[in-house]
């Protein structure tokens, strides 16, 4: 009867974006497709509107927008890395919709990204979707290939 109280409570992570998710490993940047960063997946966008996958916190915007850092309530911090080698545009392409320190709901818009812009001075637009903090987490990878932002489940995220 009390086996239920003490279930390991799981996260659900959903695309930020609409497009392809791939694995982790076939991202064209060894940082990612080794891991180095944590585990997760990636989205190859289909258009520019990336949203929340998570409700939480707003814990970083890099000053030339590329990436977003989440954290939830339950610690699980969350790193959406937009396209790769982004951080040489400058934020040139990247319009970020919240600040540090806001409080996010499920699909709430994040960041406006000109992906034809990012497609032409960026080495890829495929967007890894990180656990920063994996190595304190269970995190189980879906195998689904089209992403719906807000509405397709990715990771589910749980406590070791």
């Amino acid at each position: 009867m009390l086996s239920g109280l003490f279930k390991k409570r799981k996260l659900e992570i959903f695309a930020p974006v609409n497009g392809e998710i791939i694995p982790l490993d076939q991202v064209p940047d060894p940082v990612f497709s080794q891991k180095m960063m944590g585990e997760g997946v990636a989205v190859i966008p289909t258009e520019g509107t990336f949203r929340s996958p998570v409700e939480g916190t707003v814990v970083l915007i890099s000053d030339s927008k590329h990436a977003i850092g989440l954290r939830t309530s339950d610690g699980t911090e969350i790193l959406i890395h937009i396209g790769l080698e982004t951080v040489t545009l400058q934020g040139k392409g990247f319009k970020a919709l919240v600040e540090t320190g806001d409080n996010v709901s499920l699909a709430q818009p994040l960041i406006e990204v000109d992906l034809d812009y990012i497609r032409e001075h960026a080495t890829s637009i495929v967007t890894p979707i990180i656990i920063t903090n994996s190595s304190e987490k269970a995190i189980q990878c879906t195998h689904t290939k089209d992403g719906i932002a807000g509405k397709t489940l990715v990771m589910t995220v749980s406590n070791k």
